[in-house]
């Protein structure tokens, strides 16, 4: 009886042990992430339409697939505030957790798009800030912008339980915190060490496997989202410094184009910048169909103009592609910098080649009239009347010193030398100089 009595302890604790046990090993794996599904989006380069392009295509593919996180990895010295402001509205509409690891460094409208995540991380060798707003060709911006975007950092703090003041010192320098490195006058950066002091960081990790074991998700499936081909080729041709780049080469082609024979080399250069610009910015999703059927228009009237006279066709055609060109921007004040640029470089060409080359070649040669009525091909002005010199005759009126004379009864338009001849004087031809005819008084 007692010996059944132990095994039956016996077997009762080891079912406890196996209970517990299993309990353990299922809390284990659910600090481990085991089971749940992490997506890890690169935040790299610029910031501009390109990355807003591909963030948007990433955070939807994650939200399809049922992600349990979103991890970006950031290394940006920052780019274009409205697109920065349009990846934030992403992150702030997910009810995924998001974390941000700062690989290098997050400047400018990286710190703004980090901001906006859950949480924050920091490798040892990374900074965070420096955020003042400037405009493309690198001033202040205006003091609304400046306004606007110290309020979208204040908004992007508070809205993660984070304190506004060192977001707005990243952005404001008229903030002091010299403790920070950061006195009156220049804009707040953060080491790890100083954003997990003040609250911005919730811990400093080496690689991703530290990261994940900081958020549980150890042994969680990992999907890193990669630029397409087509994204990488976008991501460059809308950066802001190939804008102006393209358009001026395709400025540059089509007038040199105008002053050469047939269509060469520099209207191919021309032609492939445009479109090179429209399909970066197409595949960017910033350039409509509207955009480029308004770019076809546009090159249409323009041909149309050489054999329709009036030069009216010509400027709508003109304006048809700057409109195209600004709808297809992403930033309208940068479109426009970069436009005037290529216009410039396109009336600059113009003078050099008018010096140079004239209007006798290329397309100018087909609708400029270039035939001349000269004395050499047979045409005259007037008939050269040579053969009155010596002739005598009668003024008619008065010469002062002109008037009209008859000279074998034809009545002839006369000059005299200079001296007043009254009516009805004798007169000869002295001299005969093409519808000139010069008397003197007998």
């Amino acid at each position: 009886m007692k010996g059944k009595r132990f095994v039956t302890y016996i077997i009762t604790i080891l079912v406890l042990l196996s209970f517990f046990q299993v309990e353990n090993n299922v809390n284990i794996s659910a600090e481990d992430g085991a089971g749940k599904l992490v997506y890890v989006i690169p935040v790299e380069n610029e910031v501009e339409r390109g990355l807003e392009a591909f963030m948007k295509r990433s955070i939807q593919e994650a939200t399809e697939a049922g992600a349990d996180h979103i991890i970006l990895e950031i290394n940006t010295p920052g780019g274009a505030v409205n697109a920065a402001g349009n990846i934030a509205t992403m992150l702030q509409d997910l009810t995924i957790p998001t974390s941000s690891y700062i690989i290098q460094q997050a400047a400018s409208a990286g710190s703004y798009i980090a901001l906006n995540t859950d949480t924050i991380y920091m490798n040892p060798h990374s900074g965070m800030g420096a955020s003042g707003i400037i405009n493309s060709d690198g001033t202040a911006a205006d003091k609304k912008a400046q306004s606007f975007w110290l309020k979208q950092m204040e908004s992007a703090a508070e809205s993660k339980g984070r304190d506004p003041l060192y977001a707005l010192a990243m952005a404001d320098d008229s903030i002091d915190l010299p403790e920070y490195g950061a006195p009156e006058g220049d804009f707040l950066t953060l080491s790890p060490q100083e954003a997990v002091e003040v609250k911005y960081s919730e811990g400093i990790v080496s690689h991703r496997t530290e990261l994940l074991h900081e958020l549980g998700l150890s042994n969680a499936e990992i999907v890193e989202m990669e630029t397409t081909p087509a994204e990488s080729v976008a991501r460059f041709l809308t950066s802001p410094v190939v804008v102006p780049i393209l358009l001026s080469l395709a400025s540059l082609g089509l007038v040199v184009e105008l002053y050469s024979p047939g269509f060469g080399v520099p209207g191919t250069m021309g032609l492939v910048s445009l479109l090179l610009f429209f399909y970066g910015h197409f595949i960017a999703g910033l350039a409509g169909m509207e955009a480029i059927l308004l770019l076809i228009l546009g090159i249409a009237l323009i041909i149309a103009e050489f054999f329709v006279p009036g030069g009216i066709m010509g400027l709508i055609g003109i304006g048809a592609i700057i409109g195209s060109l600004l709808m297809a921007g992403a930033d309208l004040s940068h479109m426009t910098m970069s436009i005037a640029i290529a216009f410039l470089v396109a009336i600059f060409a113009s003078v050099i080649l008018f010096r140079r080359i004239g209007m006798d070649k290329g397309v100018f040669r087909h609708v400029i009239l270039k035939d001349q009525t000269t004395t050499e091909l047979g045409y005259v002005s007037k008939e050269n009347r040579l053969d009155l010199i010596g002739l005598e005759g009668v003024t008619v009126t008065p010469l002062r010193p002109a008037g009209t004379a008859i000279f074998d009864n034809e009545r002839i338009d006369v000059v005299s030398e200079g001296a007043f001849i009254g009516e009805n004087k004798r007169i000869k031809v002295v001299k005969v100089e093409g519808v000139r005819i010069v008397v003197r008084e007998l």
